[in-house]
């Protein structure tokens, strides 16, 4: 690492960082067709009455180097919460600089301070880099899951649906 890093909770203060770090994820992903975040959803979701996630922020020589957002799950199994670690980002060029392990660990941390279960998340299947990483410090995929996503006009229909109708295709 060539400087100290400081892991800290984002505020409604760091509104501006955190859309810029959502913005720099969605274009190193190739999404940003699909950013509609803007400062005023954020302040409402992450600082509003009920926050839906939570956001850590790193910062290295007083310069924003990175940003985690997470929100507890919960385990019907274990019969406990988790911790789901939504994104984790660092720019490239502060890459190789332990940044994003620090953000890890602290997210790590904040699971086993709140009693949770298990810390999970995905990854692209593409992100070799990201795969390696998170295999190197004991991460596991989960092989046998598929997750699934109902957005937009079919989140819609699907909760305007009867639950006695035949199923729509």
């Amino acid at each position: 690492m060539t400087a100290s890093v400081q892991i800290r909770p984002g505020t409604a203060d760091d509104l501006p960082v955190i859309l810029h770090f959502i913005q720099a994820l969605a274009e190193y992903e190739k999404l940003t067709h699909l950013v509609v975040a803007t400062e005023d959803s954020l302040r409402e979701s992450l600082f509003g009455a009920q926050p839906g996630a939570e956001v850590l922020l790193a910062y290295a020589g007083g310069e924003a180097v990175g940003f985690a957002v997470h929100f507890h799950n919960f385990s019907t199994f274990l019969g406990r919460r988790g911790l789901w670690l939504e994104d984790i980002f660092v720019p490239p060029v502060h890459r190789g600089k332990g940044y994003g392990k620090a953000l890890l660990l602290a997210c790590a941390r904040v699971a086993k301070e709140r009693g949770c279960g298990r810390f999970e998340w995905s990854a692209l299947d593409w992100n070799t880099p990201a795969w390696d990483f998170y295999k190197s410090l004991g991460a596991t995929p989960m092989e046998d899951w598929t997750n699934f996503r109902v957005t937009g006009e079919a989140l819609d229909r699907l909760a305007g649906m009867d639950a006695e109708s035949p199923r729509s295709r």
